[in-house]
C-alpha cells in the first residue's frame, strides 16, 4: 500500500534529531525519499540509518543552511540522487536566550542567521528549480513548510532574538504563498510544541515523558502527521496558513487584522489622540499574552 507521499522528494533541515528526525521518519514511512540535512553529520547519519533499516529511502546532507552557496548543494543532491524535489521543510534552529537588556550582538546574529536566513537559503534555490520546471511546461506541485513558533506569534520573555526571527518567518510564509502560487508552490508554516534539544532543558519538567505509559503529549512525533500531510499532494489547496500543533491538537493561528478604527475625517491634533485611544482600546480584542509575561 502506497503512502500519501509516495515517491515525493523532501528536504528536511535539522533532521538529525528532535522534530526534524520525527518528520524524516514519518515522511519515509509514507513513501517519500528524504534528504536529511543537519550540520551534525553523525546525527544525520543516525536518522538515515534508522530510515533505511525500516525499508525507507534517505540520504545525508550537511549543507550549511546559513550559507547561500552551500545550501544550494542540498537541492542539487536531492535532484541528482532522487530525480526531483517536491518539498522543503525548514526546521533547523538554535536558541541563545537572554533578556533583551543583556543580549549580545553575537547572540542576536546567530539566532537570526540560523532561523530567518536559514529559511531563505535552501527555499530560494528550491524555488529557482521549481520556477524553471514551471517555465519549461512541467507540472509543479511543490511545498515550502516553514517553522514559526508561539514565541514568534505572541512574543516570549527572554527570547527577543528568537521571537523576532520566528515572527519574521511567519510573515515570510505569507509572502511566499502570495508570490509563488503561480508556479505551483504552496507555502505554509507551523508553530509546533514538542520535546527537542531546544526545549527539553528550558521546559524539562513540563515536557518530560510520562512514566505511566499515558499519551506522551510532547512527543515530537505528534507533530509529524500534519507536516507530512502538508508535504503531500493532498494539501495543494492549502497555502498561506500558520498551523499550531501540540499533542493531539491542530489549530490555525489567526493573524493580524485591522480593526474598524476611529476616523476623524481630518487631521488629528496631538491633544485629540487620547480620546481616540480610549475608544480604540475599549473596542480592542486583546492579543494573547506574551509567553512568560
Amino acid at each position: 500500500m502506497s503512502g500519501i507521499c509516495q515517491d515525493r522528494v523532501v528536504i528536511i533541515t535539522g533532521a538529525g534529531g528532535g522534530l526534524g528526525a520525527s518528520y524524516a521518519h514519518a515522511f519515509a514511512a509514507e513513501g517519500a525519499k528524504v534528504v536529511v540535512n543537519d550540520i551534525n553529520a553523525a546525527a544525520a547519519q543516525s536518522t538515515v540509518d534508522s530510515i533505511l533499516a525500516a525499508g525507507g529511502e534517505a540520504i545525508v546532507n550537511t549543507s550549511d543552511i546559513t550559507n547561500y552557496a552551500d545550501s544550494e548543494n542540498a537541492v542539487k543532491q536531492a535532484v541528482e540522487t532522487f530525480g526531483g524535489l517536491h518539498a522543503v521543510v525548514n526546521n533547523a534552529g538554535v536558541c541563545r536566550d537572554r533578556m533583551f537588556a543583556s543580549m549580545t550582538e553575537a547572540e542576536w546574529d546567530t539566532v537570526i542567521a540560523v532561523h530567518l536566513k536559514g529559511h531563505f537559503c535552501i527555499a530560494s534555490h528550491a524555488v529557482h528549480y521549481w520556477r524553471d520546471q514551471s517555465k519549461q511546461g512541467n507540472k509543479v506541485d511543490a511545498r515550502i513548510i516553514n517553522t514559526s513558533s508561539g514565541a514568534g506569534l505572541n512574543g516570549s520573555v527572554g527570547q527577543s532574538n528568537y521571537a523576532a526571527a520566528k515572527g519574521g518567518i511567519a510573515s515570510l510564509t505569507l509572502n511566499q504563498s502570495a508570490e509563488l502560487g503561480r508556479y505551483g508552490i504552496t507555502a505554509n508554516g507551523l508553530a509546533p510544541a514538542g520535546r527537542t534539544g531546544m526545549t527539553e532543558d528550558v521546559f524539562a519538567d513540563m515536557m518530560k515523558k510520562p512514566e505511566d505509559g499515558s499519551f506522551d503529549y510532547y512527543d515530537p512525533a505528534n507533530v509529524a502527521p500534519l507536516v507530512v500531510w502538508l508535504g503531500s499532494e493532498q494539501s495543494s489547496g492549502v497555502t498561506g496558513r500558520i498551523f499550531e500543533a501540540e499533542g493531539g491538537k491542530i489549530s490555525i493561528a489567526d493573524g493580524w487584522k485591522s480593526t474598524k478604527g476611529v476616523d476623524k475625517g481630518d487631521k488629528w491634533t496631538p491633544a485629540e489622540i487620547a480620546g481616540a485611544m480610549d475608544e480604540l482600546l475599549a473596542s480592542e480584542v486583546p492579543a494573547q499574552k506574551v509567553y512568560g509575561a
